[in-house]
């Protein structure tokens, strides 16, 4: 499996970014995708996720600015940012929600596998 993640960069505070995944290897469709996030000294956590039929999920502190999207077709998972603040600064990681089996049958537990995440840095 792997996860790509990208579409990070420098903004100012009240601005928009657009964080792009894609994924290979594994049955996309089938699993819960989801983006979560890693500041300085801070543990990850779960900014937001998506099931196969696009039943979305989100932390308290995103709701109403951020939006999770997913084209199955496509294998890619999208994170719309609007209005961001400097409390969004972070390491932004996609990943699948749960145990799951790539196309090489390699099984992986939860969590067990993170992408290489894009940096996302607001500034004041």
């Amino acid at each position: 499996v792997q996860l790509q993640a990208s579409g990070g960069g420098l903004v100012q505070a009240g601005g928009s970014l657009r964080l792009s995944c894609a994924a290979f290897g594994v049955a996309f469709s089938r699993n819960v995708m989801g983006w979560y996030r890693q500041a300085p000294r801070n543990q990850r956590e779960m900014v937001a996720t998506i099931t196969s039929d696009g039943s979305t999920n989100y932390a308290d502190s995103v709701k109403g600015r951020f939006t999770i999207s997913r084209d199955n077709a496509a294998n890619t998972v999208s994170l719309q940012m609007n209005s961001l603040e400097p409390e969004d600064t972070a390491v932004y990681y996609c990943n699948i929600v749960g145990p799951f089996r790539d196309y090489s049958g390699r099984y992986y537990r939860e969590n067990d596998y993170w992408g290489q995440g894009t940096l996302v840095t607001v500034s004041s």
